[in-house]
């Protein structure tokens, strides 16, 4: 008999793998997942793996169809400028709150994490760069002593690191002291500057973002109300999603 006390943990455990594999790129936007093969790669029935990627729907990485199944989301245009629009709202306060709220530590901690992020931004492989950056703006909200500000933005990041995986060269017309200059503005200690330096930090980050997705949104557009299950059928139909590494767990 199966005990069913067992599903929460199971279902919260294949949540974790999925999310990492989405948030790490492994599970790249398009890209379908089949029950059975992570039910089997995880050695646990379809139960907890159906839960998990319902609650991964909800927090909109995953979308399903009927009679076509799941896989990672592609967004719509307008999905990224209102994430971006939120994000703005969100990390503008925390800016502000910041030059308020942050000791002197913190505030030499943060510039030398700025400095790091920016003698990585041009390395090719991007990983580091995606950690570092993400620990940035994370650090920036707990300093503003605001828990619920932090959360909220900490949510926002989830869907961004999954777009942030697809730029994987660095942008040549990036300024190379880029998070420098924001963290000089932020701890400068003045509300409206920093305010603005935040502001404009957020916009440059939502047109990279928008130039680098505008072959999935094309995709998007092409799929209609339905997705395919495979990239076969997808290329017979002459759908192609940009060249991306597939998981073991994908159809």
């Amino acid at each position: 008999m199966k005990n069913y006390a067992e599903t929460p943990s199971l279902a919260a455990e294949a949540y974790s793998v999925v999310r990492q594999l989405i948030l790490r790129g492994e599970l790249v936007l398009g890209q379908a997942i089949s029950r059975r093969k992570l039910a089997a790669e995880l050695g646990m029935s379809f139960l907890p793996v159906s839960e998990a990627l319902l609650r991964l729907e909800v927090e909109g990485l995953l979308e399903s169809r009927p009679r076509a199944g799941t896989r990672v989301r592609i967004p719509s245009r307008e999905d990224v400028v209102g994430h971006f629009t939120v994000r703005e709202a969100l990390e503008v306060q925390a800016a502000m709150l910041f030059t308020r709220a942050s000791t002197a530590a913190e505030r030499s901690e943060l510039r030398k994490l700025a400095a790091r992020v920016d003698a990585v931004a041009k390395q090719p492989d991007r990983r580091l760069y995606t950690v570092l950056h993400h620990k940035l703006h994370r650090r920036i909200a707990e300093c503003a002593r605001c828990p619920m500000l932090c959360d909220a933005i900490e949510k926002t990041h989830a869907l961004a690191s999954i777009w942030f995986c697809l730029l994987r060269q660095p942008l040549p017309d990036d300024p190379p002291r880029r998070h420098q200059d924001l963290l000089d503005a932020l701890t400068a200690g003045r509300p409206k500057e920093a305010a603005e330096a935040m502001r404009l930090h957020i916009a440059v980050g939502m047109a990279h973002t928008l130039e680098v997705l505008t072959p999935y949104f094309k995709t998007r557009k092409a799929d209609g109300e339905t997705f395919f299950r495979s990239d076969k059928k997808r290329y017979l139909q002459g759908i192609v999603l940009p060249s991306e590494p597939r998981s073991a767990i994908s159809e």
